[in-house]
């Protein structure tokens, strides 16, 4: 008879019966928790229920620092340290252990990062090789049998030698289980950093583990309410947590990093999980974010703790402000290629960009570096619903910078272009090409009320306008603008002549 040993465990704790269905085969084990593997080689578990006080910092690009301060109880000398319920994605290398109540008492000599977790698959392939326990029930009597097996394979299925027979997957997984008379002491049912150390005093101390990880990011999503004449908009700035890391930070001390850190790539890639994500929306009253200045980054801090769920998506306040001067704008862009040859129609019902722009400066109700995200506009229709107009990116914005945003096409504003004239004029100089061209913008305007275009037009080369019918500013060197009123349900036309030399 295949007899149960008494399991002494200093990492898992288990249900005392556990079953998963793997191919034909039912897998049953049975284990307990202690606090000990041998007396010789004791492991001090520490779990979440130790932590004191945890703080997290994230920053762009999948990286965040975790401080983790626990008490923990060691003896003086030789310990092994088994932290439970850190992210399944910490870089090791970063590990930092260090005692808080009694400085410079711990002195590292080893760690290992377990994250090969328990499961029951996981657990019949590190029994391969080894003896295990059958357990079968008779369907009509319900009595049970036992027997000893050898585990030969355990990859797509298992493969047991029982007695002198050999045994795949032919095993009912109703009425047949297989029994393990212990856990293998790598095998953790949540990721834990193991630590070997010596300490100096015996006492109760705090400790803090510090580490980066993967696995927790964060974005700024931006909302915005136009106004009914177009001039102001409303702004509300959220950030949006994700937590993808293994663990859970409870009422941590949140704070992040705006800006583009310098990373050393991985020759390989990190572990990744698979995760369902729940939203969660903080209250939007709070008071915002703080900011401040950190090296050549930004870093926002949370007013108050928050917890950040294992396989979770939070969002968070960061700023509103109200009434925030801003700017329309309709612009129609041109190209280049067509000062070079000769073209004829360029285009028909050609599409007006529509953008909206507004100062980041404490003037405007704003002047806080915002970082990189997306922004929503909305405005409200005549019914007084928001509806959608718009979206755009940001990067990263000072104080004091303009944030444009492009917002689509207007659907009754067009354009239609033509070339009227191009010429090849006499050679200048010896290497050059001299051209002359007209053209002629008509600019139609459905809309109730008169409208002003921006017309724009990216000139290479060494160029001049020798005429036109409205005046024109040279933005840059390569660019041509025009301001073009066009009165309500009418049209206006842009004429000009260019002279381009190559």
């Amino acid at each position: 008879m295949f007899k149960l040993k008494k399991i002494l465990l200093a990492t898992v704790s288990v249900f005392s019966l556990f079953t998963l269905s793997l191919g034909d085969i039912s897998i049953a084990a049975s284990a307990t928790s202690a606090n000990v593997l041998t007396e010789s080689n004791a492991e001090t578990l520490s779990t979440f229920q130790d932590q004191q006080a945890v703080a997290v910092t994230i920053y762009n690009g999948d990286l965040a620092l975790v401080k983790d301060q626990r008490k923990i109880v060691l003896k003086t000398g030789v310990n092994r340290l088994a932290i439970r319920d850190v992210s399944a994605q910490i870089r090791p290398e970063t590990a930092l252990l260090r005692s808080i109540s009694n400085p410079g008492s711990l002195v590292l000599q080893e760690q290992n990062f377990d994250f090969d977790l328990l499961t029951p698959a996981k657990l019949l392939e590190k029994y391969v090789g080894k003896t295990v326990g059958i357990i079968k029930t008779n369907p009509v009597t319900g009595i049970e049998t036992t027997e000893e097996a050898t585990v030969l394979s355990a990859n797509n299925g298992v493969v047991l030698k029982v007695g002198n027979r050999i045994e795949a997957g032919q095993l009912s997984t109703q009425n047949s289980r297989i029994v393990y008379n212990d856990v293998p002491a790598n095998l953790r049912d949540r990721p834990t950093l193991v630590t070997q150390l010596s300490n100096k005093v015996a006492s109760e101390q705090t400790v803090e583990l510090s580490y980066l990880t993967g696995g927790l990011g964060w974005k700024a999503d931006y909302v915005a309410e136009l106004s009914p004449k177009e001039d102001s908009i409303d702004l509300s700035v959220w950030v949006t947590l994700t937590n993808t890391s293994g663990a859970s930070y409870q009422n941590a001390k949140l704070q992040l990093v705006a800006g583009d850190v310098n990373r050393v790539q991985d020759s390989v890639r990190p572990m990744t999980m698979m995760v369902r994500k729940s939203a969660m929306l903080e209250d939007a009253t709070a008071a915002p974010m703080a900011e401040e200045s950190l090296l050549e980054y930004h870093l926002y801090t949370l007013d108050r703790p928050t917890t950040i769920a294992e396989n979770q998506t939070k969002q968070v306040a960061l700023l509103s402000a109200n009434d925030i001067p801003a700017r329309k704008e309709l612009v129609l862009r041109g190209a280049d290629y067509y000062y070079q040859g000769q073209y004829g129609e360029i285009g028909t019902k050609m599409k007006v960009s529509t953008f909206v722009e507004f100062d980041n400066k404490e003037a405007a109700q704003l002047g806080m570096p915002l970082p990189k995200g997306v922004l929503r506009v909305y405005k409200k229709d005549n019914a007084g619903n928001a509806q959608f107009v718009g979206e755009d990116n940001i990067d990263h914005t000072p104080k004091n910078e303009t944030i444009r945003l492009k917002l689509g096409e207007s659907f009754d504003v067009t354009a239609d272009k033509k070339q009227t004239d191009f010429k090849v004029l006499p050679r200048p100089s010896k290497g050059n090409n001299l051209y002359e061209s007209a053209y002629e913008i008509k600019l139609k305007n459905a809309k109730k009320e008169r409208v002003f275009v921006t017309v724009q037009e990216p000139i290479n080369g060494d160029w001049k306008i020798i005429s036109e019918n409205n005046p024109h500013i040279k933005s840059n060197s390569q660019l041509a603008v025009w301001k073009i009123e066009i009165p309500a349900e009418d049209t206006s036309t842009l004429t000009y002549r260019a002279q381009v030399k190559y």
